[in-house]
């Protein structure tokens, strides 16, 4: 008897669900790792990079299955946020094997494809081809540069969520650098002598986890800023209007001007520690609200197919 193979939106689904459970799985690890060490932060890694490769072939199954970029409705886009994240934290395990960053991040991929999977109606989970306005060469470029700044954005406001939490009892400070991720060197004077050493000194949780979180929003900002821009020159074409305060558009905007304040006050105003990172946590609610929230409205012209405005 001949094996039924699989349809194309039989393996999406396979390749969704085995995703989501690599994630559930790397979850308890992920958290265990704060207190068991490396080997935990090791297994919660490994799982969550193939989890990534499973949510890249389903991205890339549904880009042959509907020969456009896989960004056309809400699962998509989710799909593709949930994996900007994952692999956002699979390059910061590699700067730095911090044992917060797979306890702050894995529930944000987990959540987000959770979501995706179980929260969206399956008419709205169904590849459908593109309305008019989105046929166009700058879908790549806008809409995949936007969603890789709401990964590293929502990455970035994660960590700043550990920088409140971690090592409680400390001062958190900026020493060094901005953009340090490990310890620096501080002069220290001789007893009965004129000379200078130099002594060690390694940061707390909290510091580096401010580092990290600085570093990765500075990223975001910059392709969100490239992704606003690039959306202006769409619209010009598409619209025949650069900009007409759209609800997306405008929550874009004040995304934009909420990053650049955090920005701006850590450099030039001297902000750090606890006061920056609760400024780059707010930031989170922000992303969220530009990215479902007005979705769920389902006004406007970036409103295709999704919720109440499907």
């Amino acid at each position: 008897m001949p094996i039924p193979l699989l349809t194309p939106t039989d393996l999406t689904a396979v390749l969704g669900l085995g995703a989501l459970v690599l994630f559930l799985a790397a979850l308890p690890a992920a958290f265990w790792g704060l207190m068991a060490g490396n080997r935990s932060r090791q297994l919660s890694t490994a799982l969550v990079a193939i989890a990534n490769l499973f949510l890249a072939a389903l991205l890339l199954r549904r880009w042959m299955d509907t020969g456009h970029f896989p960004v056309s409705n809400l699962y998509e886009s989710l799909c593709f946020l949930s994996w900007c994240a994952s692999f956002t934290q699979l390059l910061l395990m590699r700067i730095s094997h911090h044992a917060w960053i797979p306890a702050l991040t894995t529930p944000l991929a987990l959540g987000t494809l959770a979501f995706a999977s179980f929260a969206l109606p399956s008419s709205l989970q169904t590849a459908n081809s593109l309305v008019p306005a989105l046929r166009s060469s700058w879908l790549v470029m806008h809409v995949s540069v936007i969603m890789a700044s709401y990964g590293a954005l929502l990455v970035g406001s994660a960590l700043a969520v550990g920088v409140l939490l971690a090592n409680r009892d400390q001062a958190v400070a900026i020493r060094g650098s901005s953009i340090g991720s490990g310890g620096f060197r501080t002069p220290t004077m001789a007893m009965g002598d004129n000379s200078t050493g130099l002594a060690s000194e390694t940061f707390s949780q909290a510091e580096r986890l401010d580092n990290l979180s600085y570093r990765t929003i500075t990223v975001g900002f910059l392709l969100l800023s490239i992704g606003i821009i690039s959306g202006a020159v769409w619209a010009n074409e598409a619209w025949g209007s650069w900009w007409s305060w759209d609800p997306k558009e405008t929550w874009a905007l004040i995304c934009w001007l909420v990053y650049a304040a955090y920005l701006h006050t850590r450099l030039n105003r001297g902000w750090h520690g606890r006061r920056s990172a609760a400024l780059a946590a707010s930031g989170f609610v922000v992303v969220v609200i530009c990215y479902i929230g007005v979705n769920l409205l389902g006004v406007g012209l970036h409103s295709y197919g999704w919720f109440l405005g499907s």
